[in-house]
């Protein structure tokens, strides 16, 4: 059913991993030009870009929309503008942080990851239509994981494209709450946006589309229920994803410095602040040591660890 109604739509979805967000292409039509929703992580434009090509038969993309603008969204803007000058739109808030590039409000340097400078020509705004190949999707408000995030929704075929507002079994971090703001209350408020949509189809950030909405709904938010009763177990399940994302990125770090990177990482300093019996350094040597107990890293004679 997934097939046919992509189909349908003319549109496809690059699934890649947890580095790299999905691309979803849609081939230029005679209402839209080529188009790709989320170009992924700064280190894999190249590939992205060559994915790209493959999937249009080697006509450029024209247009990028991005969900948000966390650097494994957006980080294939900059590499897609020099080889096409496509536009770029993204979402209205975040527009005036990419016209003066602030790296603060864009997230880069407080997660401590890359994103190389791109141009924004246009703002994607809350409650307006865009046409993506024949028929146009509604951008709508989708906060929490990132507050100025959005989805883009096909009422007529039932498809949501959620970015990380909704995943099938996992939930995304919910940033602002590691650096002391509020997300968990604007997180259910974006699921209780998707469940009044009524999708069929879900194309999340990370992951393959589905169709299990309910359930999916439902996961999401037993794990906001105990992140909210429970904060320190959020600052660990994001200590532990952004790591894995830091050593997908690195492939082969040395201990001693992934420990420090944990340490100077500035969303986790500022999250150890407001908890005053951790001893930063102590911890991260813990998450370093978990993530080893439990097979997701390798640790070699010269203590350099690697991803299994």
């Amino acid at each position: 059913m997934i097939g046919r109604v992509f189909g349908e739509l003319g549109l496809a979805v690059l699934e890649r991993g947890w580095l790299s967000s999905n691309n979803i292409v849609f081939p230029a039509t005679s209402g839209a030009p080529a188009s790709v929703v989320d170009t992924g992580y700064d280190s894999h434009a190249d590939q992205t870009l060559a994915l790209l090509r493959s999937q249009l038969g080697g006509a450029p993309i024209e247009r990028v929309l991005n969900t948000h603008l966390h650097s494994d969204h957006c980080g294939g803007n900059a590499a897609l503008q020099e080889a096409s000058g496509c536009e770029v739109w993204v979402p209205e808030p975040s527009f005036d942080a990419v016209a003066g590039w602030d790296e603060d409000r864009l997230s880069f340097r407080a997660t401590n990851q890359r994103c190389r400078r791109f141009t924004a020509q246009r703002a994607l705004c809350i409650g307006e239509r865009v046409r993506l190949g024949a028929l146009d999707w509604e951008v709508i408000a989708a906060p929490g994981h990132d507050p100025d995030a959005v989805m883009l929704f096909q009422c007529r075929s039932g498809v949501l494209i959620t970015a990380d507002a909704l995943w099938e079994q996992r939930l995304a971090i919910i940033f602002p709450e590691l650096e002391g703001g509020s997300g968990f209350r604007e997180a259910r408020e974006a699921l209780a946006t998707i469940e009044s949509l009524r999708p069929r189809i879900v194309i999340p950030g990370h992951g393959a589309p589905f169709t299990g909405v309910a359930e999916a709904l439902a996961s999401s938010r037993k794990r906001i229920d105990q992140f909210e009763a429970d904060p320190a177990k959020h600052l660990a399940y994001a200590e532990r994803a952004l790591t894995m994302f830091h050593m997908f990125e690195c492939q082969r770090v040395e201990r001693v410095k992934l420990v420090r990177w944990l340490m100077e990482t500035p969303i986790f300093r500022s999250a150890h602040r407001r908890c005053p019996d951790t001893d930063p350094a102590r911890r991260a040597e813990a998450v370093v040591e978990r993530l080893v107990v439990d097979r997701l890293l390798d640790i070699d004679a010269e203590g350099f660890l690697s991803v299994r």
